[in-house]
């Protein structure tokens, strides 16, 4: 398995290979995604700054979290399952997008949606490191996906996300937890975790 940091003798970050190519999601995500609030809390707080470089042009297979005990509020709304993409805007920044995928079972392959079409990009963040300076700074360590500055319509709700992410292990940078808040003015209310897990490589750089 290639390790987060590791790079190619032209300085590019190494692919990693361990997951890339599999729509079926590993033990280890069905696992985290099944973990409890306080194993999913401390996963995050003990995790790694993701390689941002290493991230890109690449799609990851994505479960919303349900813990033990919570109502199954992603899975009732048809959204447990998902893709999220990373890609270089024309400017460099790094952006993503969010794409649906079929609502099969939990360990079943990820089917995007609409199924033999080109799939449906919707929810685009920009992607950076946490400003301990900003609002949403609540962890350091992470990624920070603002869905407020992904160039979505004014009236679309997803504006108002923001996520954290981090690498749950330091030599896997391919196994991904996130936390998601919702900002709402100044105050900001955690609304779940999701896991992510590379699936495939996309080059494309999708436009909102």
């Amino acid at each position: 398995m290639t390790g987060s940091g590791s790079r190619t003798a032209g300085g590019s970050p190494a692919i990693p290979r361990s997951l890339a190519g599999s729509a079926l999601p590993s033990r280890a995500q069905l696992a985290l995604a099944r973990a409890s609030l306080g194993e999913l809390e401390r996963a995050l707080v003990r995790g790694a700054t993701p390689e941002l470089d290493a991230l890109i042009g690449w799609e990851f297979r994505g479960i919303n979290a349900t813990p033990p005990g919570v109502p199954p509020i992603a899975r009732l709304a048809g959204v447990q399952k998902f893709v999220k993409g990373m890609f270089r805007a024309e400017d460099g920044r790094a952006q993503g997008y969010n794409c649906p995928v079929v609502q099969n079972a939990l360990d079943g392959r990820w089917q995007p949606r609409p199924v033999g079409g080109e799939p449906r990009r919707f929810g685009f963040f920009r992607i950076a490191p946490v400003d301990p300076t900003a609002r949403d700074n609540r962890y350091l360590h992470a990624l920070l996906l603002d869905y407020g500055k992904g160039g979505n319509p004014a009236w679309d709700p997803s504006r108002s996300l923001r996520d954290y992410l981090v690498q749950v292990e330091p030599g896997n940078p391919d196994l991904l937890l996130g936390k998601a808040y919702v900002a709402a003015g100044p105050a900001r209310v955690a609304i779940g975790f999701f896991v992510l897990e590379r699936w495939r490589e996309r080059r494309s750089a999708p436009a909102p």
